[in-house]
């Protein structure tokens, strides 16, 4: 007759857990070393991204010129600002600007986008050339184009002659000058904008388009009611930044025209800049920025609160 062994008895082992005093130091210590890589970028950050917004809100409530002591002088720069009638100027400018850019620039991505995924010889191809533009420096391509629009010699005019048009003063004249303006930065910025398109455009179901066209909708219809609800969310994005980029235009009416002829392109960012380094006020100039940040914010805000409405229906 055999024994069974039975296994010898088993302690019940307990994991010793570290004091509550002993884990609170450890996490503080983790953090202050997270603190200790993170303090360079900080710094950097806090020194030239919030200083200069926190020094130009405060220099807006002064009269100063960066070398002498500042005097406080509270909204003065604020009243002086918004009753300079060269502010209404500027703002209808800029507003005539966005309004072209919107009519001109922003459908112009769409419907490139949506030439491009219909391409399937040589697509990369098509891809880079769009995007070219984009790459090529604003300064290079204004400059360039300043010389396409020039009235005597230029390029545009010298192809509108071939049939008989023309020589329009596209830079010259103050009906034409913010066209002018508005078609150069919709060539330099569509490229962007048309490959975000078409890469939300590849991501919409395949099976959307095959039921629309089983239903008899035609290309439009399918554009109308099976594309742009998808893009829906790409597109109010792009159109906020383009909204936020173009009531920030600067750089083409200041190598263009300097905001000529007769101020007929001169645009709010434009008049800080005279404010600030041609008049030597730069409270007016740091209050004017203060104002149009304001109301890019309440821009911001009101997408972001669209957006939110979108996202529950």
């Amino acid at each position: 007759m055999t024994a069974v062994l039975a296994p010898p008895p088993q302690r019940d082992t307990v994991a010793v857990q570290p004091a509550p005093a002993s884990r609170r130091r450890a996490t503080l210590r983790r953090e202050l070393l997270g603190l200790v890589f993170l303090a360079p970028a900080l710094l950097v950050f806090g020194l030239f991204s919030w200083w200069p917004i926190l020094r130009g809100l405060l220099i807006s409530f002064q009269r100063t010129n960066l070398v002498d002591p500042a005097v406080w002088v509270g909204l003065e720069n604020f009243r002086a600002v918004l009753t300079d009638p060269l502010v209404g100027t500027a703002v209808w400018n800029t507003l005539l600007f966005v309004a072209l850019g919107l009519v001109i620039g922003f459908p112009a991505p769409i419907l490139l986008a949506a030439l491009m995924s219909t391409v399937r010889r040589g697509a990369a191809a098509y891809r880079v050339l769009v995007y070219l533009p984009v790459v090529v420096p604003p300064v290079v391509a204004i400059l360039l184009w300043k010389w396409f629009y020039d009235p005597g010699s230029g390029l545009f005019n010298q192809a509108l002659g071939l049939i008989g048009l023309g020589p329009y003063p596209w830079l010259q004249s103050s009906q034409s000058a913010m066209l002018s303006l508005v078609l150069e930065a919709t060539w330099a910025g569509m490229g962007g904008a048309a490959l975000i398109y078409l890469a939300a455009m590849t991501g919409i179901p395949a099976e959307l388009y095959e039921a629309a066209e089983s239903d008899g909708a035609g290309i439009w219809r399918r554009i109308w009611h099976v594309m742009l609800p998808q893009l829906r969310p790409v597109i109010g994005l792009l159109l906020l930044l383009q909204l936020i980029g173009t009531i920030q235009v600067f750089t083409e009416p200041y190598i263009f025209t300097q905001g000529g002829p007769d101020n007929a392109t001169l645009t709010i960012l434009l008049l800080i800049f005279r404010y600030g380094f041609q008049d030597g006020e730069y409270g007016q100039a740091a209050a004017l920025s203060v104002v149009l940040a304001i109301v890019l914010a309440a821009l911001s805000a009101v997408y972001l609160r669209l957006t939110r409405s979108w996202s529950t229906k």
